[in-house]
């Protein structure tokens, strides 16, 4: 297990916004990520965590500038973990006409098996299992849960529908539900994992969840802004809110007027989610 290495520490809320560094194996390069600890991780008791997967071409600073979670964290006793969108670094590849739905800060949280993606871009396995395991060593964690916007809704839905075991809820920020079938879902899918459609179906959260049926029974929330621009270009949320009640899979989907997909959205709702969550953490 790599070490960690501190980059930053700023008090916030009684506990503190951190900034670290490590050598993953799983990606073959140095990765960062940001952990808000609130006030209580000073008491030496295990706390509730949240991941949180941010979106196309976010690092792991922007939830923890824009969102404002951390004072309700502070509140209700939970640890924020907040990984990066993709491996970085020298050597990594990028899209070769530096467009921002793929490659650096477009990793889609799925294992890449193509070149020249697949000697780095494996983010399902760094969330799923290097980055938790890690954590773990590091800070006193209790129970988990997850959540994401858009591309890391995505992720964050795909990680629960496929270790129910690891998570007590899922939330979402106008998500990726449907990738098999959007624009950004399919140039990223068949750059990483090729043009058998077949493999793209394990990071489909449609596929998923018409595979699990009405065994799945793990509590999720969905926002999603009506003044979104890729609400129908992208087949954001409402997808997956069709085959929710044609299963009848219990979920919570809000729909919001006039709310687009900026973090000005997610600022707006994220006391909520965070509220969902510590109900089900608990």
């Amino acid at each position: 297990m790599s070490q960690l290495t501190e980059l930053s520490a700023v008090k916030c809320f009684g506990g503190w916004q951190k900034r670290f560094s490590h050598a993953s194996q799983t990606l073959g390069c140095d990765m960062q990520f940001s952990v808000y600890l609130p006030p209580q991780a000073k008491q030496g008791q295990a706390l509730p965590v949240l991941y949180w997967l941010s979106g196309l071409t976010c690092s792991d600073e922007n939830f923890s500038s824009k969102a404002g979670a951390q004072r309700v964290a502070a509140e209700l006793g939970i640890i924020l973990i907040i990984p990066d969108t993709s491996p970085r670094g020298e050597g990594v590849a990028d899209a070769p006409d530096g467009a921002y739905d793929l490659g650096l800060g477009a990793g889609f949280y799925v294992n890449a098996t193509q070149a020249p993606w697949a000697e780095h871009y494996r983010m399902y396995d760094y969330i799923a299992d290097e980055l938790p395991k890690l954590c773990d060593a590091n800070f006193k964690l209790a129970r988990a849960a997850i959540a994401g916007h858009s591309m890391g809704g995505h992720g964050a839905l795909i990680m629960a529908l496929r270790n129910p075991e690891r998570y007590s809820s899922v939330s979402a920020f106008a998500p990726i539900v449907n990738p098999t079938e959007c624009p950004w879902g399919q140039k990223a899918l068949s750059a990483y994992l090729g043009d058998d459609s077949s493999q793209w179906q394990q990071y489909d959260a449609c596929a998923l969840l018409s595979e699990a049926g009405t065994n799945w029974t793990m509590p999720m929330l969905v926002d999603q802004g009506l003044a979104d621009n890729f609400l129908d270009s992208q087949k954001l949320s409402r997808p997956l809110q069709a085959l929710c009640e044609q299963r009848n899979v219990p979920a919570e989907f809000r729909y919001h007027a006039d709310y687009d997909h900026s973090y000005y959205f997610i600022a707006s709702f994220i006391e909520d989610h965070l509220r969902f969550h510590a109900q089900h953490l608990r």
